[in-house]
This record gives structure tokens, sequence and C-alpha cells, in this order.
């Protein structure tokens, strides 16, 4: 029965044919049925699918940034300082108030708390997102972040040299057990997290890189990058406002803060987005220029190695 469900596409996803099922509202034949239930050639199911509740957000007219809009999603770019959905301590103008203002029929697709938010971008991280404007959409889209079929490309200035011209980072994060609201590497218990990277421009004091997400969890690439001592720039909770300069020249010490006032916050851009369209099957591709914060940042690393190789 659950190999079944799960193949059938009827637009639920697998967390919530389990709940549907557990809940007693899967039959077969006019029957409970079981998960282990075995099919056969001319059996009835039935998938009993209670409405959704509606979001109680209230609505916000806001300014939105929307690359594409169709019936079914909406491709924005968002910048950075703003929240995705409200959350503790947040209880307004986040994107999710403004979407529902943009698009009321948003408000009983996925969760309550975060209608349409298919997959989210930290506060302070800019960059393209997609959102469902209707159920059937979200759950292809959830099913297809889990499947790894959406490519996610950003771009990040971390401190140092990474070393190699690309790799990758397969370590699983878990909640910091010193500061929960730290995310960190974890021994034991974490979730599988995988990280590929390319070095774009090097710099000496700071490197320009690529970051592709094959697993999307919270704060993945800020982590990742902290753990082998390469922070991301400006990132105020994982050790990217800190950079020991103590035996630097006074024009390293200087780039450093020239770059820290630059940056208010840590230079993370989601660049690149492609994915299947979850109804009509196109492939669509975005791409997002810097902001203005880390092209000037790029501006100053670029100033400083050109005086010095003159």
């Amino acid at each position: 029965m659950d190999r079944w469900l799960a193949k059938a596409r009827i637009g639920l996803s697998r967390n919530r044919l389990q709940a549907l099922m557990d809940a007693e509202r899967v039959q077969v034949n006019g029957k409970l049925a079981r998960q282990s239930l075995k099919l056969k050639e001319g059996d009835v199911v039935r998938v009993e699918v209670p409405p959704r509740r509606a979001s109680r957000i209230v609505a916000e007219d806001a300014p939105l940034a929307i690359r594409h809009e169709d019936e079914h999603v909406i491709v924005l770019n968002k910048p950075a300082g703003v929240v995705v959905h409200p959350g503790a301590g947040v209880a307004s103008g986040t994107l999710v108030h403004a979407l529902l203002h943009h698009a009321p029929q948003m408000a009983g697709v996925g969760g309550e708390g975060r209608p349409g938010i298919v997959h989210r971008l930290d506060k302070d991280t800019s960059g393209l997102m997609v959102v469902a404007k209707t159920e059937v959409a979200y759950q292809a889209l959830v099913e297809a972040l889990r499947v790894r079929k959406v490519r996610r490309v950003y771009q990040t200035i971390v401190w140092g040299d990474p070393g190699p011209d690309e790799g990758y980072m397969d370590m699983p994060l878990g909640r910091d057990p010193r500061e929960r609201k730290r995310m960190a590497v974890v021994r034991n218990g974490g979730k599988s997290a995988l990280t590929r990277w390319t070095v774009l421009e090097r710099f000496g004091l700071a490197s320009f890189v690529e970051a592709r997400l094959e697993t999307g969890r919270t704060h993945q690439i800020r982590v990742h990058f902290a753990a082998v001592k390469h922070p991301v720039v400006g990132d105020p909770l994982y050790g990217g406002r800190v950079r020991k300069s103590l035996s630097l020249r006074q024009a390293e010490r200087s780039l450093i803060l020239a770059l820290l006032r630059t940056l208010r916050r840590q230079a993370l851009h989601a660049a690149e987005l492609e994915f299947a369209h979850p109804v009509s099957g196109e492939r669509l591709h975005f791409e997002s220029a810097l902001p203005e914060d880390m092209a000037r940042a790029l501006t100053l690393l670029h100033a400083f190695v050109a005086d010095r190789n003159p």
C-alpha cells in the first residue's frame, strides 16, 4: 500500500501520505488499510484528504522582486535583510506577508505558518527562491528538492584560501549542543549534508567561491565553510566577522576593516536556480547578479591585489 501510494502521482508528499494513513484516512474496498497491505488488481483505493487550514497570517502590501510568475509558481529575488516567514520574534514584515497580499490563494498551500514556501533563504542571504501558488506545485517541488532535482548555486566570499580549485564537504549537520540557535557539524544524530564548491577568484586574505547545494540543511554553506576554517565573510554567527590580524601588515588590516564595513551581513547570494516546472515539466533556469554590497567587496579585493602586484 505505502509503495503504491508513493508512486500514484496524486499530488501528495510521502510525509503527507504517511500522516493520512496514520490518521486512518486511507481505505481499500471500503475498509481501513494498513501500510503493509498488498494490493491486487481491481482493488479500489480511497484517500480522504482534509483541506489544509488556511494561513492566519495577515497580508501586507510590500514590494516583491518577481522574476517569473505563472498559475503555479513564483520565482523571486529576495533582498538581504528580509525574513522569509514568521517565526520566533518575527510576526510581520516577512516575505510571506507580502506574497499573501500579491497572491491570496497561497494561504492554503503547504504549511500553515509558511504558506507556499518550498525552501527558504536565511534573513541576510540574498537571491533566488521559488514559491508555490498551488498545492500540486508545492508537493511536486518539495519532492524535487528531496530527490535533488533542483539546482541551487550560491556565490560567497570566504576568509582565506580553500586550496584546491574545487572540492566538496560531506559533513552531517545538527543543532549545536552548546547554543541552540546555531547549527554545527556533528558526529551523531545529524542529517547528511553535502556542499560542492569551486574557487572563482583568489585574493589571499579571502576567496570568491561558488557553492552548489546537494542537500538543503539549515545554514549549510555557512556551517560547512566555518568548519574548515574558511567562514563566510561578514557572517556574525559563524565567525565571519572576526579575523585575526595581529600578524598582518597595515594594508591587510585596513582591507579587513573595509570589507566588514561594506558587508553588514554574510556574503552569501543565491545566484542560480534551475528546476522542472511542477506542472508542465519545462526546465526553468534563472540567474541573479551579485547584490551591490558583495560587488563592492569584490572591488575592494581586486584593488588590493592590483596594488600588491602593480
